[in-house]
């Protein structure tokens, strides 16, 4: 159903991870026509507003507003007025500390329709991720969420401290780091016990996610001395000791590194959420730039005669799609190939080929164009055969192809180069902010050492390091004089990560955070959990869950399921 316009969606974007945020939220994005964005709202969610969304920041922090609260509100009425479907993006939930309210209760008096899209509130999130229960059975029935925005000590603020010392359970405190000393006095004085287990949550739910725990008497001092800035939350309570045991995010594979990505920008966002699962920040730098070519014609008289063709080849993702996307647009699908034989580079080109309705007839084991060439030449002498690929690249194929069939070649998309690196990667690169940078092609390695500032060209190999997808990449890495630490045991995006964790891993020191299971996928380790988890049923529990992640999805929440009726029969019998 088309989506009602003129009308505004209060979404919350949640507290910083980007998989955090709602279907409905995502939704609410991918039809909007004005996104009206908040401040500290996270890049990666800014990726997913949609092109052809006009962006307006009206971002507001301490001290600083580029529009004041009315003008905000009018500017929502505006856009609706004007017939558009606009998204008002806030960070967290847009009814917890982010004056959602006021926003809804103008839009209802100015006959705006809306509706509010929640999400997950810093509290519960910065909390979660950093492994502090807000409730617990033995130690807080009763979570209080609080701003910390004004003054403590003034005796004519908004919030009623001397009642929240007195209160139990776990006190929540948003806004507060500004005024930290004040409020730990405050709440002392008010009857809290100073040795109340305290901690401050830094960057909640990001990669760069910092906790610092203390008591109530000295959170303050701990927190100056840990340079701790905002955004921050501060937690007060019993469950804040359990981070200690639980807190999981810390302990993720990639925790607190920062990577360049340098694919091209149309290829797959989830190869970023790959990183992003293991903990690390993902800086997006494409030194590609992938379009269309820019004649068609070439293109479209292939497709038009694709039944003649005894072979069509596919080298990459891009061009897959490249092709199916022309295809569709010229009012064809998949029986456009007739009896044509199709053979992909590798897995992941034939993986692309299978979501567009095509199954490879031949994919080489090995995967690169020589082996797509050990594999193809004596199926192809004397036959007909499209090479669809990009518009520039290595001419191997075409040169040893030409002299033994009739071959013809054609551009289904083209490389540009990216004019620049992104100025928050330059500025991250220059200041010895990033950890590893990505190389998935030679032209991407070339493209980089152009674009790299001298002080961070010189730094690759030594503080930056480099993982690469293949040892074609590898040997234009070295041709510059750049050291590679990571090179995928298969040209895919996947192995390139599982090399660039155990690799990571090395670098860091003996204690090896991550291991490969027999699917190539990452799980933790059971010598990196604390000493007092180690029990044979914390182990059974842990294998049982990487063997699983090695069978289909669907039969694993079955085994979960059977799994826990078991164990519950046994606590029940026991």
């Amino acid at each position: 159903m088309e989506p009602v316009r003129g009308m505004v969606d209060l979404v919350g974007a949640g507290p910083g991870d980007p998989s955090l945020l709602t279907l409905a939220a995502v939704d609410a994005l991918n039809n909007a026509d004005v996104v009206v964005v908040d401040h500290l709202i996270p890049p990666r969610v800014l990726e997913r507003i949609p092109p052809t969304a006009r962006r307006v920041f009206v971002g507001k922090h301490r001290g600083h507003a580029v529009l004041t609260q009315s003008e905000i509100n009018r500017l929502l009425v505006a856009h609706a007025r004007a017939g558009q479907r606009v998204v008002r993006l806030k960070g967290g939930d847009p009814y917890i500390f982010g004056r959602g309210a006021e926003e809804a209760l103008y839009l209802r008096r100015a006959g705006v329709p809306f509706r509010v899209i929640p999400g997950i509130t810093a509290a519960l999130g910065a909390a979660a991720y950093a492994g502090v229960p807000l409730t617990h059975r033995h130690q807080a029935s009763t979570v209080v969420l609080a701003t910390g925005h004004h003054d403590p000590e003034d005796p004519d603020g908004p919030v009623d401290w001397t009642a929240l010392a007195r209160a139990p359970g776990t006190l929540v405190v948003y806004m507060g780091l500004a005024h930290l000393d004040a409020l730990c006095r405050t709440l002392i004085a008010a009857g809290r016990p100073a040795e109340t287990p305290a901690a401050v949550i830094q960057n909640g739910t990001r990669p760069d996610q910092l906790l610092v725990e203390a008591t109530l008497s000295d959170l303050a001092a701990k927190c100056r001395r840990a340079g701790v800035g905002s955004p921050a939350l501060v937690v007060i309570g019993h469950v804040v000791g359990h981070h200690r045991s639980l807190g999981w995010h810390a302990r993720l594979p990639l925790a607190g590194r920062r990577i360049v990505v340098t694919r091209p920008d149309r290829e797959d966002l989830a190869a970023d959420d790959l990183l992003e699962r293991l903990g690390a920040e993902v800086l997006r730098a494409p030194m590609l730039v992938l379009g269309p070519p820019e004649d068609l014609a070439p293109l479209d008289r292939a497709i038009a005669g694709l039944g003649q063709y005894d072979w069509v080849i596919f080298t990459s993702v891009p061009g897959v799609r490249g092709f199916f996307e022309r295809l569709k647009s010229l009012g064809r699908d998949a029986r456009q190939f007739g009896a044509a034989r199709v053979a992909a580079i590798g897995e992941t080109t034939r993986s692309a080929l299978e979501q567009a309705g095509l199954r490879a007839d031949l994919v080489p084991t090995v995967v690169r164009s020589e082996g797509l060439l050990a594999e193809l030449l004596p199926r192809v002498r004397g036959a007909r055969v499209l090479l669809a690929r990009a518009d520039r690249g290595r001419p191997l194929l075409r040169e040893a192809l030409a002299p033994v069939c009739q071959l013809d070649e054609v551009a289904v998309y083209r490389h540009q180069d990216a004019p620049s690196l992104p100025s928050s990667v330059q500025s991250a690169l220059v200041r010895e902010r990033v950890d590893w940078v990505t190389i998935t092609s030679p032209a991407i390695v070339d493209r980089l050492h152009a674009l790299l500032p001298p002080q961070a060209r010189e730094q690759v190999g030594r503080r930056i390091q480099l993982a690469s997808i293949s040892p074609l990449t590898t040997e234009a890495a070295t041709r510059r004089g750049w050291p590679v630490a990571a090179e995928a045991a298969t040209p895919s995006w996947p192995a390139l990560v599982q090399a660039l964790v155990e690799a990571d891993a090395r670098l860091r020191g003996p204690a090896t955070p991550t291991a490969p299971t027999r699917s190539g996928k990452l799980a933790i380790r059971l010598q990196t959990l604390p000493q007092d988890e180690r029990s044979a049923e914390r182990k059974q529990d842990i294998e049982h869950q990487v063997r699983a992640s090695e069978r289909n999805p669907q039969r694993q929440v079955e085994d979960e399921h059977q799994g826990q009726k078991a164990r519950n029969h046994h606590r029940n019998q026991g």
